[in-house]
């Protein structure tokens, strides 16, 4: 007989529980996020840290941590209970680790903050409309990344899609979460120029999916 008393065998770790699960992969993939971001904020060279940043895709990806520019293109293919959960509950916990870690690294890393609010600065000076188109852009790279990733194995798609939505200045929803902790900016402005990012990346996440369909699906 186990020797373990039966009021110990039946007690869970909280990570056990499956919605906290789902938020601390989103925590995870928010970590990697804010890595990624701020490598990008500290390089001189623009396309150093656009290539840097490739390394919170490649962490994400191969972890499977739950990154809501990463899973939103996969609902039209897969939208039951589970795929919207881990999606909701993924974005959460994006939104709660590049916060909290965005203003960690401004006391930290003075230099990234001073960084940090150069770069939104320059996105409050963008007319929504514009936002909105870069936000879409951003999702159709993403989603092409990660579905290259996927479907064929190769981290080709994240090493040349990063870059580019970096370099093209288009808009991430998680990474300017972390670029406004880190500038420590946040006023209404700011809440409304994440929500329209964040559809701004799920119209493009879905774009291709929908039109064009996969086999089967």
């Amino acid at each position: 007989m186990s020797s373990v008393p039966s009021s110990l065998q039946t007690t869970r770790s909280p990570s056990a529980d499956p919605m906290v699960r789902k938020i601390f992969s989103g925590i995870a993939a928010g970590i990697m996020i804010a890595i990624g971001g701020s490598v990008f904020l500290s390089c001189d060279t623009k396309w150093v840290g656009a290539i840097l940043f490739s390394v919170a895709l490649l962490t994400i990806c191969y972890q499977g941590y739950a990154l809501f520019t990463g899973k939103i293109g996969f609902i039209p293919e897969k939208h039951d209970k589970e795929a919207v959960s881990v999606l909701l509950l993924g974005l959460l916990g994006n939104f709660i680790a590049t916060v909290v870690l965005g203003l960690t690294l401004r006391y930290a890393v003075p230099n990234i903050g001073t960084a940090a609010e150069a770069a939104c600065a320059a996105r409050m000076e963008q007319a929504l409309p514009q936002t909105l188109i870069r936000a879409i852009f951003c999702g159709i790279l993403m989603y092409t990344a990660v579905s290259i990733y996927r479907d064929h194995k190769t981290i080709t798609g994240i090493l040349f899609c990063i870059p580019v939505f970096i370099l093209s200045g288009f808009e991430h929803s998680i990474a300017d979460m972390f670029y406004f902790a880190a500038a420590g900016m946040i006023s209404g402005h700011v809440i409304l120029f994440i929500l329209i990012v964040l559809i701004g990346n799920a119209i493009g996440g879905m774009l291709f999916p929908i039109l064009l369909p996969k086999k089967g699906n």
